[in-house]
């Protein structure tokens, strides 16, 4: 046999040796060797390859150790190759991976290694270790992972949390590692059975926080981010995620519209970067970015995480789409093991939380009769009847006829698991939510499928697809359904007339109200228009995002990603002869039975190609790079067609074909985006922390020159825990300092802003020669070449704070986000023949200040409590608008006699909405007039008049405030009259859980903001003068002679038209019970006799109390929600109180 010796040059022993035989050497090397220790001396050894061979290892080790190896080569050729990636590692570990899987073993002697043929080798079988992987109530926990530490072995426990793992020998170390627990190392010597129980991670400081293109542990951020305990937000009965936002993120603010089923949020993040464009913020999902995204299409309990990117550290590697921030999510993926099947369900209803009390037939009859005496007196006292009989006569109440508590159902399936190779899941969900409303509601299908695959050592690739499909029905509360303000669906329901003048006539059956039918003042019956409004909108999408993961060394890896997005909706409505755009007894309408059908289809699709690296020196300076490219492109098609006179009604949607079509809308776009982007982070001893970032855009929305956009950011932190000084306040866990400045963009303009478009209307007609009239072409939108990005800079300044080791928890951040060359759909003079044109104008600033508290009161075996708390401040301002302008008017469409006069201002150096108009002082009283002779009444000179002619005010009118004091109110008299915006938001959640019980509470609120209650215009005082108007009980207490109110003017006292004031501005600031959810688990002794792994039982309830000094129906509403026109309430869905029931069930 040939023997090699490996000495060190430097060794002393070398020269000797070399003079003696080789058994000589053999010999004496052996004896000495059998005297001394085995001890292996303290040696760091760091290296790195691929398929390496062990005779270079042993060389590279002896260079940097001075070990000697002594081995033959008939040995060393049954070796196999070995791949290792250490730093500063000890020797015994590096060697324990060499020799893992191999057919040898090895000796250390003092400074010597000895390299010998396994013993064991294909004489004893691998040890099998088994054990139980138990948390610490003893509920088994599945897919945790198993490895044999040192080795490629690994595996993971089952559903019952067995798992079986085998060993070259009965020695070795065991490492378990499971998301949300502790992980725990476990020393094997014998054949077990090891039993193990991992601790929950309470503080999870250390846990991987998704960022843009990777992830870093959260000691190491430099950047806002926040993550939202998923947890606690799945326990909301909700069916978009979004909504159950609310309330649990500091800096984020959810909005709807109202509450209408279907409905999706507005979510604004650290106040509103734009004026007149879209606000909401980029979502990425698994990595994909989703513009546009429509949260209904995930599912709740598809979700794992989710973390919130606010400031320009975070978002700018996003570029274009991330001025308004970024919502990163993460879905819940296959885990090593048997299949895990899980399955919820709920029940439950909702119901109206509050209802507007109006007149009952007495106190009607009586405020008609002051209206308008004789008509009354003809209509109401015929037959001997007086006032006084309606005080026993039972009237309609509409709202109760219209309002219905409805169903709620909520379903949810899943099946996950794998292998070490592959890895899937499967899920799907049902929702069935019906409106509070009759005849309203929303359906939604959906369907996930995640499967990833280890190909080899080096590449894992992965397809995830979502399917979803919401469609909803029935009569949207906030839009008009004809050209009056009558035609609102709350309009009907509360001015509807509770009793007729016939007695023998029940108002319920007919289909509108006979004395009313003149156009402006068309009344129909509520009951029969919700019952008969055929609408159904469906949108259907399927999301299909596909990646490949390539490992180049242990330092490089590509990411190659692609997205494909389809998304296809349908529109759909049906107006029978029963509603009122059908009625051929609507004055205005002009269409008999019609309808309309649009049909619009949007395609994207995007790929990202991203190279990262990371690289560790001396375990002291981490760097990590990201840098790569990525393409978009999305293409929009709509078309549909409207039909009128439709003959057979009976047919429905499929009698379209024998109508007459008076329009068919057809439109086209597309846009494309390409990108580069890179970011460097270094962290030196997790104490000192850089990030740098930089992005670039090219959009096909701005004309040449203007495409490319370029969005730096920078961000420093410092770790003050990991100081020296800091060891002598052991209490403190953690202590950060963070500051950062970046800049992001906008392009969220139409598709082809920067061209003027030509169409082919039908006002373009012309006759030729007075021929057959034919159409042209004409302008219709300019365009601007001079169009670009819009850009915010942010700067931001954040504490984290942790005490205790993480029973505290405190983020405090300051910041300033200022948006410049602002994207604004600019109002043109009538006289270029265009209405809009977008330009770059002005800059709005948003700064304001974040608190979030996270604590552990208790947490003790069978008794926990935690809390958490938030609230953030924003302030909201405009610093400039176009050259020569210092104020922008924003209009709202609700009633023809309002909608030509301003509401909202956008001024400079104030909020980008502020309330406009006159301000109320009150009710004129006999005291302000001279009374010259008895039912005579004149202004006293020093009293200004309110717009009217002095000789026609009258005791009890409304008055405003003469502010330029030149005698009388009128528009020189407009002012700032009500703040919209919210002056803090927040959250308050508490967890509690004792034994197998649970119980999750929220609460959220919104203080300071102001809302516009436009129904008072209407249904308290009548300031429209529509007849035969029923009106808020709260009217009862109006002016009258006997009653000299201060507040409500008298009948008919309303004053000029369509002047909107602060009479009906109110406090919203709310405190909602957002959430309240109690769960029980029951024990798995019982459950297991069933074959159920896990059950747990659960009661919820959202919406549940409101707080408020709002007389409206619900406080959380803003009808038609923009930055330029919040707050605003007229004829809006109320949100509904939801009470459920369910289970959740692990197989």
């Amino acid at each position: 046999m040939k023997v090699l010796l490996l000495f060190s040059r430097n060794s002393t022993l070398y020269q000797p040796l070399c003079k003696a035989s080789l058994l000589m050497k053999m010999v004496f090397l052996l004896s000495v060797f059998q005297q001394v220790s085995g001890k292996v001396h303290a040696q760091d050894v760091t290296i790195s390859g691929e398929q390496l061979s062990l005779k270079n290892i042993f060389k590279e080790i002896n260079r940097q150790t001075g070990y000697l190896f002594i081995y033959s080569e008939e040995l060393l050729q049954k070796a196999k190759p070995v791949n290792i990636n250490v730093t500063k590692e000890r020797l015994e570990e590096v060697l324990r991976i060499c020799f893992a899987e191999q057919p040898l073993t090895y000796q250390i002697m003092e400074k010597t290694i000895v390299v010998k043929l396994s013993a064991v080798k294909g004489n004893v079988p691998p040890v099998t270790i088994k054990g139980k992987v138990v948390n610490n109530k003893g509920e088994p926990l599945p897919g945790v992972s198993i490895r044999l530490k040192g080795t490629n072995a690994g595996v993971a426990s089952n559903a019952g949390g067995s798992y079986a793992i085998d060993l070259p020998g009965e020695k070795g170390i065991l490492t378990f590692t499971y998301m949300g627990f502790k992980p725990r190392e476990v020393t094997v010597n014998g054949p077990g059975p090891y039993n193990v129980t991992l601790e929950e991670d309470i503080k999870v400081l250390d846990g991987a926080v998704v960022i843009g293109y990777g992830s870093v542990a959260r000691k190491d951020l430099t950047g806002s981010v926040s993550r939202v305990n998923v947890t606690d937000m799945q326990k909301a009965p909700v069916v978009s995620f979004t909504e159950a936002l609310a309330g649990r993120v500091p800096g984020v603010v959810v909005s709807t519209t109202d509450g209408q089923p279907g409905k999706g949020q507005d979510i604004v993040i650290r106040g509103a970067g734009s004026l007149t464009q879209n606000t909401s913020p980029l979502y990425v999902i698994d990595g994909f970015p989703v513009e546009d995204f429509d949260a209904r299409s995930l599912n709740n309990d598809d979700i794992a995480a989710i973390n919130i990117l606010k400031d320009a550290s975070a978002t700018a590697i996003y570029g274009a789409r991330a001025a308004n921030g970024v919502i990163i999510v993460e879905t819940k993926k296959g885990k090593q093991g048997k299949p895990v099947i899980t399955f919820s369900s709920l029940y439950g209803f909702s119901e109206t939380r509050k209802q507007m009390k109006l007149m009952d037939p007495y106190e009607f009859v009586a405020f008609q009769y002051e209206r308008n005496p004789l008509s009354t007196a003809s209509r109401y006292f015929t037959n001997g009847r007086t006032l006084d009989d309606y005080k026993n006569i039972q009237g309609i109440d509409w709202a109760d006829e219209v309002f219905d508590p409805s169903p709620y159902s909520m379903n949810n399936f899943a099946i996950r698991g794998g292998n070490d190779q592959t890895t899937y899941a499967v899920s799907g969900a049902l929702n069935n939510t019906q409106g509070i409303i009759s005849n309203t509601g929303t359906r939604r299908y959906q369907g996930r499928i995640a499967l990833d695959q280890v190909i080899n050592s080096k590449v894992k690739a992965g397809v995830y697809l979502n399917y979803s499909n919401n469609s909803n029905t029935g009569i949207v509360a906030a839009s008009s359904a004809g050209n009056n303000t009558t035609s609102y669906l709350f309009s009907n329901i509360w001015g509807y007339r509770p009793i007729g003048n016939d007695p023998d006539k029940n108002l319920l059956e007919g289909d509108f109200d006979d004395l009313v039918v003149n156009a402006d003042n068309a009344r129909f019956n509520p009951v029969v228009t919700v019952q008969n409004t055929n609408r159904v909108s469906t949108a259907k999408e399927l999301l299909v995002n596909a990646y490949i993961n390539y490992a180049i060394n242990q330092n490089f890896t590509l990411k190659i990603t692609g997205t494909v997005d389809n998304r296809l909706s349908e529109n759909k409505n049906f107006y029978n002869s029963r509603t009122i755009q059908g009625s051929p007894f609507n004055p205005l309408n002009v269409r008999g039975v019609n309808g309309d059908v649009m049909y619009a289809e949007i395609n994207n699709w995007s790929n990202e190609n991203t190279l990262s690296y990371q690289k560790t020196i001396n375990r002291v300076h981490r760097i990590n790079a990201v840098g790569g490219f990525s393409m978009q492109s999305s293409t929009s098609k709509l078309h549909g067609v409207a039909v009128q006179d439709i003959p057979n009604e009976e047919l429905g949607y499929s009698g379209f074909d024998e109508g007459i079509a008076y329009a068919s809308p057809a439109t086209s776009g597309k846009f494309t985006l390409a990108s580069l982007y890179a970011r460097l982070s270094y962290n030196y001893k997790s104490k000192y922390l850089f990030t740098a970032t930089m992005r670039a855009d090219g959009s096909s929305k701005f004309a040449k020159g203007n495409k490319w956009g370029y969005f730096p950011s920078a961000a420093i932190a410092w770790n003050m825990t990991q100081e020296p000084f800091f060891k002598s306040l052991p209490f403190i866990s953690e202590s950060k300092i963070r500051a950062s400045i970046g800049y992001t963009g906008n392009n969220r303009v139409s598709d082809f802003a920067y061209f003027t478009s030509l169409g082919m209307p039908n006002i373009a007609a012309y006759s030729w020669n007075n021929g057959t009239p034919l159409k042209g072409i004409i302008p219709l939108d300019l365009g601007n070449l001079d169009l670009k990005w819009e850009v915010a800079e942010q700067v931001d300044l954040g504490y984290d704070l942790g005490l205790f080791n993480g029973r505290i928890e405190l983020t405090a951040e300051l910041y300033r986000k200022t948006t410049k060359d602002l994207l604004l759909n600019a109002q043109l003079p009538g006289t270029t023949g265009f209405k809009t044109v977008f330009r770059n104008i002005g800059r709005l600033q948003n700064e304001g200040f974040e608190l979030g508290i996270n604590t552990v009161n208790i947490n003790k075996k069978d008794f926990k409590w935690g809390s958490s708390f938030n609230i953030s401040f924003n302030r909201n301002k405009v610093l400039a608008l176009t050259r020569g302008q210092d104020k922008l008017f924003s209009f709202v469409n609700f009633e023809s006699q309002y909608n030509t006069t301003p509401l909202y201002v956008a001024q400079t150096g104030m909020p980008a909405a502020m309330f406009y108009g006159f301000v109320f002082d009150g009710v004129y009283q006999y005291e302000d007039f001279d009374n010259p002779s008895p039912g005579v009444y004149r202004l006293k000179s020093s009293i200004p008049a309110n717009g009217n002619a002095r000789d026609v005010v009258q005791p009890g009118d409304i008055k405003y405030r003469d502010l330029n004091n030149d005698g009388t109110v009128d528009s020189y008299d407009q002012t700032i009259i009500g703040r919209v915006f919210p002056i803090h938001t927040g959250g308050f959640t508490n967890n509690f859980s004792y034994k197998g019980f649970d119980l999750n509470v929220l609460l959220q609120w919104s203080y300071g903001n102001k809302i516009y209650n436009a129904n008072r215009i209407l249904f308290e005082g009548n300031a429209t003068v529509r007849t035969e108007m029923n009106q808020y009980a709260s009217y009862n207490d109006r002016w009258k002679p006997d009653n000299p109110s201060n507040t409500l003017f008298r009948v008919g006292g309303q004053g000029p038209l369509g002047r909107y004031s602060d009479q009906v501005i109110e406090d919203g600031s709310y405190l909602r019970l957002k959430t309240v959810s109690l769960g029980y688990n029951i024990p798995s002794a019982i459950t297991k006799r069933i074959g159920i792994k896990n059950l747990r039982l659960t009661a919820a309830a959202q919406n549940l109390l409101t707080w408020t000094n709002y007389s409206g129906m619900d406080p959380e509403v803003s009808a038609r929600n923009s930055t330029l026109t919040p707050g605003f309430d007229f004829s809006s869905y109320p949100h509904a109180r939801t009470l459920v029931f369910g289970l959740n069930a692990t197989l």
